[in-house]
């Protein structure tokens, strides 16, 4: 059991394989572990919210936690199909935790947890999940519940959909042509509800929630996954493209010449937008973000601070820092007007919002936020990840570096950030560079290293 918990409980969320990691039996388990939890961090909790995406072994698992939830005498609230923004945007709006099965961009035989606090605050591996495993795998003696909970159902999405149209202001938004390949997933619930209403007109691509994803991966942050969406943006003269990956807290976007806008763009861009609204705030990026991102802040009279990846860690940081927003390059945007939390669907909005204000086509918004040439985010598979670092490390020893996430070096005219995957077992490189000649040339430099550990 120890094995089985310490392979599932990663540093953000819990994620695995359906059988052979997660089953009813362990999802039972983590209904009492949360429960207990819960209990811990607020003894004035009676309620869970619990959500899940449209992976085909969804119900059951939630059908396993909820009862145990229950028979620990907390109510469940339950939202039915949710996308992960919904469900923090439901434990905010209704003071609960909450719990959503997912697993986000992995593929079907994946499921898993995201959940947190109260309000919509973080939940991660340094501040509760390590207890949950902890409480999982030695539950304390078992109390008699006054009662065995009860569960209702509640819809969220009208609610959800209101919240997130009022961070824009539609009468100053054009009527623009936008495609949203959703892959099968939650975006298929939620982005049609927030379009509703608003001036741009919406092409859906796969809307049908169909936890198999017949037609692509749910992970827009492969540029494979977003050949489809490029191409109905191409076959139909659209403004926009959106890509939104399983659960919808992330999206990727595609300009109206088919040629797709890293997050680090994106993240700019928003946050050029947030800080014309609250002049001087503090806006938070990750590591993996391009050098551009702090240039822009500060450009914009914003104040700039790198942080982590992770969506717990920057949530966190968000509330103990009053930072307004923050950008991560693998496509989270996160608003304090939001619970500090991640939506994919507010982040399409909102940029629509900028690209109406500017009167541009986005091929033209984004040119100024171009100014670095960048590998994208390369995945490598190895045996000994800590070892590669410190090969690595060792070959460039003459450049300043940091360990802030991982290892980041900075060689000046080019730099490289190379760090383990919260979410899987990989090594996560991006490299970005003045040219994409010299991009190409120092990717095969630093590459060549990983590959062959020396």
């Amino acid at each position: 059991m120890e094995s089985r918990l310490d392979a599932i409980i990663r540093a953000n969320d819990i994620r695995g394989r359906v059988p052979t990691e997660l089953d009813t039996a362990m999802a039972q388990r983590l209904g009492a572990a949360f429960a207990s939890f819960f209990r811990e961090d607020d003894p004035e909790i009676t309620e869970v919210v619990v959500g899940r995406d449209m992976r085909l072994s969804g119900p059951s698992l939630v059908e396993a936690f909820c009862g145990s939830v229950r028979t620990a005498g907390l109510d469940i609230v339950d939202l039915g199909l949710a996308s992960t923004d919904m469900l923090y945007f439901a434990s905010g709006h209704l003071g609960a935790p909450a719990v959503v099965f997912t697993a986000s961009h992995n593929p079907a035989d994946y499921n898993g947890i995201k959940a947190c606090r109260a309000g919509a605050r973080p939940l991660s591996g340094e501040r509760g999940l390590r207890r949950v495993r902890d409480l999982a795998l030695d539950p304390p003696p078992p109390e008699p519940a006054a009662r065995v909970g009860r569960r209702r159902g509640v819809d969220l999405l009208d609610a959800f959909a209101r919240h997130v149209q009022s961070f824009v202001d539609a009468e100053r938004m054009r009527p623009l042509t936008v495609v949203a390949d959703v892959a099968n997933g939650m975006g298929g619930l939620v982005v049609p509800a927030v379009f509703e209403g608003l001036p741009p007109a919406l092409d859906v691509l796969y809307g049908e929630l169909d936890g198999t994803f017949p037609n692509h991966p749910p992970d827009p942050l492969q540029e494979a996954n977003l050949a489809d969406v490029c191409r109905r943006v191409t076959d139909t003269g659209a403004d926009v493209g959106l890509a939104f990956d399983g659960d919808a807290d992330r999206v990727f976007f595609v300009d109206d010449r088919a040629q797709p806008l890293s997050g680090s763009v994106v993240a700019a861009l928003l946050a050029r937008a947030v800080l014309r609204r609250h002049p001087g705030a503090l806006v938070l990026y990750n590591a993996a973000c391009s050098r551009m991102v702090p240039e822009v802040i500060a450009e914009a009279g914003g104040r700039g601070v790198r942080t982590r990846v992770g969506h717990t860690l920057i949530k966190q940081q968000m509330a103990e820092t009053g930072a307004t927003f923050a950008g991560e390059h693998s496509g989270h945007y996160y608003f304090a007007e939001n619970h500090c939390s991640d939506s994919g669907v507010l982040a399409a909005v909102a940029l629509l919002e900028e690209l109406s204000r500017d009167g541009v086509p986005l091929s033209e918004l984004r040119r100024p936020f171009d100014r670095y040439a960048a590998s994208g985010e390369v995945n490598f598979t190895v045996d000994d990840p800590q070892a590669v670092t410190e090969t690595l490390a060792r070959r460039y020893r003459d450049h300043p570096q940091d360990r802030l996430d991982g290892l980041t070096v900075d060689c000046g005219d080019w730099w490289f950030n190379l760090r383990p995957s919260n979410t899987e077992p990989l090594l996560r490189l991006n490299l970005e560079a003045g040219t994409a000649t010299e991009c190409a040339r120092h990717l095969s430099e630093v590459r060549a290293v990983v590959e062959s550990g020396r």
